[in-house]
């Protein structure tokens, strides 16, 4: 079997990445959203850094928390299958 040239992914790393890669556009979604509700209330556009600095300080944690909960809740009924 012929070396696959350097820097070429594997099947499994393209899995992770695309995860990942997936993971964070879902993050970014509900950015966007938070940036949505909050310049709603202001009355103007906050601007994504804005909404970005307040989202990670304020849901960050308990988003990453519920994802997690729902991935292994996912990975537990799939497996029963």
């Amino acid at each position: 079997m012929p070396a696959e040239p350097k820097g070429t992914l594997t099947a499994k790393e393209l899995e992770k990445n695309s995860a990942l890669y997936r993971e964070f556009q879902l993050e970014r979604e509900e950015i966007l959203r938070h940036k949505w509700y909050e310049s709603e209330k202001a009355g103007f556009d906050i601007g994504f850094e804005r909404a970005l600095a307040d989202w990670v300080l304020k849901h960050r944690s308990k988003w990453r928390k519920s994802r997690q909960a729902a991935q292994q809740q996912q990975e537990k009924t799939s497996g029963n299958q």
